[in-house]
């Protein structure tokens, strides 16, 4: 075998030792994932060729003000995700950050994702930082319920009050959800050690939950397939390779140590 790939192999299974102690020892442990962890699953990033936005410009779909001027169509949009998600299962990535939290090692999982695996992959504390593609809300009562694609024909749904609901989602021109943000933020400040998960530092404030971390003293772990502005700046530990291999292989290290 080549001396080179011993060396190789030697300093990836040291990363990974690395990186399991430290979750061992941390009190807290936050993970914030991004849309890489679902492309396992089968969802294409919107933002790739073919992808959502090429059919679907989200200026005209996916706005809060191209909601309120034409609900029926901006629902196009999203009845058409919601037909893409509805079978969709959680990947080995999903069920690992699962069982470090059913093993007591990790605290929360902050997900820019608003396709809900993380619950259904068995997380139970789940803070989904731009909402969940499965639920509606009604912006005039706050009231919420789940998404019934048999009603698509029907065009936008309304709610009971009379008024129109929108996806349960954060769309461009709304805030995050002022309870998620604050929580999200104080988790970043308060934790041991912070797992970055298929994510490319560049959707705001989500990606300012790992620097507000390190700031505070967190050991960054980073699972990305490619280095990402968190590389070169905060990351301690980088486990390159999709989240359906790095993750589980985390666990196993850290169920085993």
């Amino acid at each position: 075998m080549d001396p080179d790939s011993v060396q190789g192999a030697d300093a990836e299974e040291a990363a990974y030792t690395a990186a399991a102690d430290a979750i061992l020892n941390a009190a807290r442990v936050v993970a914030v994932t991004g849309a890489g962890i679902s492309v396992e699953s089968g969802i294409p990033d919107f933002r790739s060729a073919g992808g959502l936005w090429s059919k679907y410009p989200p200026e005209d779909y996916a706005t809060i003000e191209a909601f309120y001027d034409d609900p029926d169509k901006v629902w196009e949009l999203w009845y058409e995700l919601a037909e893409t998600l509805k079978d969709v299962q959680p990947n080995p990535g999903h069920r690992a950050l699962a069982e470090l939290e059913q093993m007591g090692r990790l605290s929360v999982v902050v997900t820019q994702n608003i396709d809900a695996l993380h619950h259904a992959a068995g997380n139970t504390s789940v803070i989904e930082y731009h909402g969940r593609a499965d639920t509606l809300y009604c912006p005039a009562c706050r009231r919420r319920r789940p998404l019934d694609l048999s009603q698509r024909a029907l065009g936008a749904p309304r709610c009971v009050c009379g008024g129109y609901m929108k996806p349960d989602v954060v769309l461009f021109g709304e805030l995050i959800p002022t309870t998620a943000l604050h929580l999200a933020d104080s988790l970043a400040r308060n934790c041991g050690v912070m797992i970055i998960v298929g994510t490319s530092a560049t959707v705001y404030p989500a990606a300012g939950l790992p620097f507000i971390a390190k700031e505070n003293g967190a050991f960054i772990i980073e699972c990305n397939t490619e280095s990402t502005q968190f590389t070169e700046t905060i990351t301690d530990i980088f486990l390159q390779g999709p989240a359906g291999e790095t993750l589980p292989r985390l666990v196993e290290k850290v169920r085993n140590r």
